[in-house]
């Protein structure tokens, strides 16, 4: 694509938009503007803007994403029969193993949740369709991470910030990219309470029905319950009717 064909003013909004997350709800002018990337008065231009078509409030200092944003991230989930068609799989996996289901893709170096179906609250942050997590450190995100090849996987590390969650963390890329050949290898990732101590998940790949991964799908469990080391006898069988009927119905 030529460069002259791309709108830096909205490559520049998007920027700002996506400075604000769970840990940076309120932010000021220069703290979005070191953030994004951009120079002051961009960021200002950019944050009146968004506040102005309602897509943010300003009480004079600091701003912060009104409601109204969701509706960029509804025209994906809208626009696309993924989420709808997985929902009920995972409404029933849920159900039969007793334990919350997520499905998510892949975006850069995170996943991106699109359905869930949660039995009891597993996690401290309250995980929903639209939920980011690290690929890196999530069942499902290593499940995506191994349908790509190793140099593809090396790049997404390179950009991740590789932060030790707990004491069980799998920080090392060099550790990372061999236990992401070991996930793809046996068709299955598991976690051991490396996003956060007491949960642990496993996660397998939804294929089309031309053998492309075009999702993962995971069980998440509290390790006292449901151990790390007894997730793919508990549920992998389960979870692998569900990757079957669903690679007949995706073309």
């Amino acid at each position: 694509m030529r460069e002259r064909d791309l709108m830096g003013g909205l490559a520049k909004g998007l920027s700002i938009i996506e400075a604000f997350s769970a840990e940076r709800q309120r932010l000021s002018i220069s703290e979005a503007a070191e953030i994004a990337g951009l120079d002051r008065a961009t960021a200002r231009r950019c944050l009146l803007t968004l506040s102005e078509l309602g897509y943010a409030r300003y009480d004079g200092k600091y701003f912060e994403l009104t409601p109204r944003i969701l509706r960029l991230g509804n025209a994906y989930l809208s626009g696309t029969s993924l989420p709808a068609l997985l929902q009920p799989y995972l409404d029933q996996l849920s159900e039969r193993l007793g334990h919350s289901a997520s499905a998510s893709v892949l975006d850069g170096s995170e996943i991106v949740y699109i359905a869930r179906a949660s039995q009891k609250r597993v996690m401290s942050i309250n995980l929903m369709p639209g939920s980011r997590l690290p690929a890196y450190c999530a069942s499902m995100g290593r499940v995506l991470l191994a349908a790509l090849g190793d140099a593809d996987v090396a790049a997404i590390l390179a950009t991740s910030v590789l932060t030790a969650n707990t004491p069980f963390t799998k920080t090392d890329p060099a550790e990372l990219l061999t236990e992401i050949g070991r996930v793809r290898g046996q068709g299955y990732a598991v976690i051991d309470q490396e996003l956060e101590i007491g949960l642990c998940s496993i996660g397998v790949a939804v294929h089309d029905a031309r053998g492309r991964v075009v999702a993962a799908i995971n069980v998440g469990a509290p390790s006292a319950v449901l151990p790390a080391a007894d997730l793919a006898g508990h549920c992998l069988d389960a979870m692998r009717e569900v990757q079957a009927r669903l690679r007949s119905l995706l073309t």
